[in-house]
């Protein structure tokens, strides 16, 4: 229960995406979709979502995409993670049922999210795109295509 949901770590990595490869240029869903092997509906409403937050900014028309909405040092990590957990709310009352999960369990599991969440407060966008450069990861227009004619 206490990690990162798929979900959470494919808004982080299209967020990353667009930031490490955009270069201020918007890049369309389907680009992020297929350079990173995820599923292309599932990804538009987290896209969607992301806008709504004020993370990514949506960019119409036939080079359209998104592009960030802010500076990538002004996006945390915690912040997309928090998007996502507003999309699909764990039903915590289940598991605060039994007197030893709502007074011991539940308040363990709320510290460790806590602590989680702080961590994740501590990275940005930024700090990842420079992790990034610095690993020399190719940017997706160095990626050679992989197709043939």
């Amino acid at each position: 229960m206490l990690r990162l949901s798929k979900k959470m770590f494919y808004a982080i990595e299209a967020v990353l995406y667009i930031a490490y490869n955009g270069a201020g240029e918007p890049v369309a869903s389907k680009e992020i979709a297929k350079r990173q092997n995820l599923p292309p509906r599932y990804l538009e409403q987290i896209m969607q979502a992301l806008v709504h937050a004020g993370i990514l900014r949506g960019v119409r028309g036939p080079k359209g995409g998104y592009v960030l909405a802010r500076e990538k040092r002004r996006i945390a990590l915690s912040e997309i993670c928090q998007v996502i957990r507003n999309m699909d709310p764990l039903e915590l009352q289940l598991y605060q049922q039994t007197p030893l999960s709502r007074e011991i369990a539940f308040p363990l599991y709320r510290s460790l999210e806590r602590t989680m969440m702080q961590r994740l407060e501590s990275e940005n966008i930024a700090t990842l795109c420079q992790q990034a450069e610095e690993a020399d990861l190719a940017r997706g227009k160095d990626e050679p295509a992989d197709f043939a004619i």
